[in-house]
């Protein structure tokens, strides 16, 4: 079984790809709300900024073969949490029909005080 990784793209030498597949399975790393020429999508906005990261881990499922009807689990990380309902209408928006197993998880804080949302997906190729 081989293993395909997908670039993250960043320049600070973290060691890590945006998603790897191993077989018919797709892990997408946490996906931050980075705008395209950098900086912060959508400054304060958590529903804004989540769809950018649905963008960013679109982008990543399909430079590793899948597409998002592939996705069967998300983890959307919140600096708020009481902000979940923003960041879960643009989960609802994105997977209302797909329907993932998902968590919605509080953390104390993201690499840039800007992001107030990071999501992770896992996939699978039927």
């Amino acid at each position: 079984m081989g293993v395909l990784k997908v670039p993250s793209g960043s320049k600070l030498g973290l060691g890590f790809s945006r998603a790897v597949r191993v077989g018919n399975m797709v892990f997408v790393s946490g996906c931050a709300p980075i705008a395209a020429g950098g900086g912060v999508a959508a400054p304060g906005d958590v529903k804004g900024q989540s769809m950018r990261c649905f963008e960013i881990i679109e982008a990543a499922l399909k430079e590793a073969g899948a597409e998002m009807k592939h996705v069967v689990r998300t983890r959307v990380f919140l600096t708020d949490i009481s902000r979940w309902k923003e960041a879960g209408e643009a989960h609802g928006d994105v997977f209302r029909e797909i329907e993932p197993a998902t968590s919605f998880l509080s953390c104390s804080g993201l690499i840039d005080p800007g992001w107030l949302v990071e999501i992770e997906a896992d996939a699978v190729i039927a």
